[in-house]
């Protein structure tokens, strides 16, 4: 992974070009040493880094230690200075214009979360609504919410350590997504995330459509591990994996999950527990897990888990399809059909799902330590809404044990997180847990994973 030994200029595009004083100010403070600039640096490195292929943050981060980025003043705005990046961003001594576009987009969120969100006071972080009203700003901020809207955005979940074939099925029904005039939604990395995107646009390219949208949500923990892919063409950076996952069901107008790890375990139960708010049961959102025929395991153990856990009828909220590309797109169109009749009842906004019910149990971040995880209840005297929460939590656990840095070294200093709760119950996670290591699920170097938990019963 080779850098360029040198420093380049990079002039803004889009939003950033014309900027108040005020604004040039925010930006000189957050481009200085400091917690702030390490939050642009690090995500500036992830975008850099295009076309990765490890999820290794340490590597990376070691690998690029002498990269840099400094936010440079002119006389109408700003410009960035970088300092030894990432050769992969350059073509000709010039920047990849896609690349050009996102690295700004990091510098928008990361002036708008630590000057709006954390450092004005103006937002409630206490409360449900609050948290709902800084999510929806974020991504106004970032110009997600299109007028007039048209419920099209599909969100597809799915894990970065995927096989060939299921790679394939993933574009594959992202083609016969765009076929169908839709636009998708991912986590912006490689895999189940690039494979809906690519495929899409394909799909959008045979129907000549040039306003097609691959959009991207991530946050700082993961961007390193998870680097955007080159399809990302409107990126944003939530604060952290809570507001992420919120920002996922709130714009999504139906949701594809694709074969995946912990971290696609934790973006369903995390879903479950919400769908399953008695407030939202008659709220129409089409859920489909897909895969090749060959993924029939990796399905059938995520959905006997869903129902040894969180009961049958939960499992009655989705649906799995198999090695079925245009069936699965064609339940998609039936389902956002049944969104937008809803909405349009309802006089609601087709651009952001003010109606669901979210609460503050799936709001307030979950930071994993050997103490925290220790601490989770999982018990079957907890009502399933609870329970669903707190398996959530333990998966997100898993994925900071994993590829996050913190984690990593956590894991590294003391030994695996312990997963305590129900003897029942314990049995089920480790089933599942084992059956992601053998078919390598965990991370790109599944061969040789070392489990950063430890169940105890």
């Amino acid at each position: 992974m080779p850098c360029i030994r040198a420093s380049f200029e990079v002039m803004p595009e889009g939003s950033m070009e014309v900027l108040s004083q005020h604004e040039v100010s925010r930006l000189l403070t957050i481009g200085k040493k400091g917690a702030h600039h390490e939050l642009l640096r690090r995500c500036s490195l992830a975008v850099l880094n295009v076309g990765t292929v490890t999820d290794n943050t340490r590597e990376i981060l070691q690998t690029y230690r002498d990269f840099d980025i400094w936010v440079v003043p002119k006389d109408r705005g700003i410009k960035l200075a970088l300092v030894n990046p990432p050769a992969a961003a350059f073509v000709g001594g010039e920047m990849i214009r896609g690349i050009r576009e996102l690295l700004f987009a990091v510098l928008r969120d990361v002036l708008f979360i630590t000057s709006e969100v954390s450092g004005s006071g103006q937002f409630d972080l206490t409360t449900s609504d609050g948290i709902t009203n800084v999510v929806f700003h974020i991504l106004r901020n970032a110009g997600v919410f299109h007028l007039p809207a048209d419920p099209n955005l599909v969100v597809c979940w799915g894990g970065h350590a995927i096989d060939r074939p299921e790679y394939e099925y993933c574009k594959e029904t992202g083609y016969e997504l765009g076929l169908r005039q839709l636009n998708v939604c991912t986590g912006c990395g490689a895999g189940a995330m690039k494979g809906p995107m690519k495929g899409a646009a394909i799909g959008h390219a045979k129907q000549r459509i040039r306003t097609g949208r691959y959009v991207g949500l991530t946050e700082p923990g993961i961007i390193a591990a998870e680097s955007p892919n080159p399809i990302v063409n409107e990126l944003v950076i939530m604060p952290d994996m809570e507001k992420r996952l919120e920002a996922f069901v709130r714009i999504a107008h139906a949701i594809v999950i694709f074969p995946g790890g912990v971290g696609t375990a934790e973006e369903l139960l995390y879903l479950l527990g919400i769908v399953m708010h008695p407030d939202n049961l008659d709220i129409p959102l089409q859920i489909i897990l897909t895969g090749p025929k060959a993924s029939e395991p990796y399905f059938k153990k995520i959905d006997e888990f869903i129902g040894a856990t969180l009961g049958p009828g939960v499992q009655s909220r989705y649906r799995i399809v198999l090695d079925d590309a245009s069936g699965v797109a064609d339940l998609v169109t039936k389902g956002i059909q049944a969104t937008r009749d809803f909405r349009r009842a309802q006089d609601d906004a087709y651009y952001f799902n003010w109606r669901l019910t979210i609460d503050s149990i799936f709001q307030q971040p979950f930071i994993a330590t050997h103490d925290t995880m220790a601490a989770l209840e999982i018990s079957r005297d907890l009502d399933s809404f609870t329970l669903a929460a707190n398996l959530r939590r333990a998966f997100s656990g898993l994925v900071t044990g994993n590829i996050r840095e913190e984690g990593v070294r956590a894991i590294e200093d003391h030994g695996p997180f312990e997963i305590r709760g129900d003897e029942e119950l314990m049995a089920h996670l480790d089933s599942l847990l084992a059956s992601f290591v053998a078919q390598r699920r965990m991370r790109l170097d599944g061969a040789g994973y070392q489990p950063c938990y430890t169940i105890v019963r």
